[in-house]
């Protein structure tokens, strides 16, 4: 069950429905919360959804440990490290064990030593990368007594929450919390808005991410270097809607049951840097990784040593994060290496979202674009090889030649223009549906040109990109 399609309508009406009969009643609501998270994860294997039960019931246990021995500094260690390993431990077994093994095997015989290194028949349970960061997130924030052990129903219901299990958001316990512990009545202005930021997300995703699928998909052994060149910075654009498409329908949904999720996007190609940049992008993976690792390895208040060192650890876990594969750790740590130059300058310009552009920053932009363009070559490729392929091809002499069956792509291409368009003229604003026109004619005018080009310009439906990490 995906979040754009038919099924999922249905679905969500009818706990819409059942969640607001009981909007007096704050475990009632939380209930049908947690019962119609299990549902919708386990629609597409039941399998799955035995490990997630035994998550939370873990989890809810030692959060209830780690309560009640908060005074006990040395007891209340013991049970964070030992929920810590847990939530790690079931990335590393469903995600990077086969991972480990293969390298292993592959280090070894670059030796001269054979090993039979069998792997597993291991299948990873969906949006793992996502619920076992929820996991950590709640542990770690009861031992830094910055908020109190929950019951077993508010627990299960954060680390399961349907909108967000899938593909994020990733909410800090701290921000998520609080909101199941009050009842939600329908709020008409939030549920508009969250009615703008799914129509919005869904004209990103099937639009413009679905609509550019196939183009992307070229074969680098016969594609020239020209046509590779276009298809990357179309993949660029694919992955953006494709991600900031899901997360923006989301939140929207979020919204329409009263919850405010993390925001994830804010215009992150409109960046000056690359800083600026991962401020913008998956900003609530960022906002993990700067709370539960990056300060704790002392952040940027130490030498500049260590903050270089501190960078690359980020970005490196953030590449295996993504998946167990070299080209992500490769991924992460060029990233990291874009880095050292804005590290190692005195006087570093740290971009804010609210500060003016000038004529200059469409060059910036452009530039960090490139950068980042040319990084998720890495990224997409399933192996160096293949990487290193495109790269090679759009370093020679068949960039300059014409570019094949880009027409194909043309509509999206159209349509990626006008939404960036949009979004630079509302990049102020969380989406730019929001206040998007005073005139109410306008404004429904606007809404019914994208439901238009939703029903007849979307491409060929395509798996969010990111259900594989």
């Amino acid at each position: 069950m995906v979040i754009n399609s038919l099924c999922f309508f249905v679905f969500f009406v009818t706990v819409f429905i059942a969640y607001y009969i009981f909007s007096n009643n704050v475990k009632w609501q939380n209930s049908i919360l947690l019962i119609s998270s299990l549902i919708f994860y386990g629609y597409t294997n039941w399998r799955m959804l035995i490990l997630l039960c035994v998550s939370m019931l873990t989890t809810w246990f030692i959060g209830n440990k780690l309560g009640s021995n908060k005074n006990r500094k040395n007891q209340a260690n013991i049970y964070t490290i030992v929920g810590v390993i847990f939530g790690v431990g079931l990335l590393l077994y469903f995600k990077y064990l086969n991972f480990f093994i293969e390298s292993f095997s592959i280090m070894l015989s670059t030796l001269g030593l054979q090993v039979n290194g069998e792997s597993f028949s291991i299948i990873m349970p969906l949006g793992i990368s996502f619920f076992t960061f929820r996991i950590i997130s709640y542990l770690v924030d009861i031992r830094q007594g910055n908020t109190e052990s929950a019951s077993l129903l508010e627990v299960a219901t954060y680390i399961s929450f349907f909108p967000c299990i899938l593909s994020g958001p990733i909410d800090r316990s701290v921000t998520f919390l609080p909101q199941l512990r009050d009842v939600r009545k329908f709020n008409y202005s939030l549920a508009v808005e969250g009615c703008q930021q799914i129509l919005w997300g869904m004209f990103k995703k099937m639009v413009i991410a679905d609509g550019l699928s196939l183009f992307i998909a070229k074969d680098p052994l016969t594609a020239s270097g020209s046509t590779l060149v276009i298809v990357s910075i179309m993949y660029s654009i694919q992955i953006y809607t494709d991600f900031s498409g899901y997360s923006d329908m989301a939140i929207g949904v979020g919204k329409l049951l009263g919850i405010r999720i993390t925001h994830n996007f804010n215009y992150p190609y409109f960046s000056r840097s690359i800083s600026e940049f991962w401020n913008r992008w998956h900003m609530s993976l960022l906002s993990w990784f700067r709370y539960y690792i990056y300060f704790p390895l002392g952040g940027s208040r130490c030498s500049k040593k260590k903050v270089i060192r501190n960078t690359f650890i980020i970005f490196l876990i953030s590449g295996l994060w993504h998946g167990a594969n070299w080209t992500f750790v490769i991924w992460g740590t060029f990233h990291a290496c874009l880095f050292v130059p804005f590290l190692l300058q005195k006087n570093r310009r740290k971009y804010k979202v609210d500060d003016p552009y000038v004529g200059i920053d469409i060059f910036r932009m452009s530039f960090v674009f490139l950068l980042v363009t040319f990084a998720w070559i890495i990224f997409r490729c399933d192996t160096i090889e293949e990487a290193w392929l495109i790269i090679t091809k759009i370093c020679s002499s068949s960039l300059f030649t014409i570019p094949k069956g880009v027409m194909w792509a043309l509509p999206s291409i159209i349509f990626a223009t006008l939404m960036f368009m949009l979004e630079w003229c509302q990049k102020e604003k969380e989406f730019p549906l929001i206040n998007i026109a005073n005139n109410r004619m306008v404004r429904w005018g606007i809404y019914f040109i994208l439901i238009f080009t939703i029903i007849f310009f979307q491409g060929k439906p395509a798996d969010f990109i990111y259900f594989k990490f």
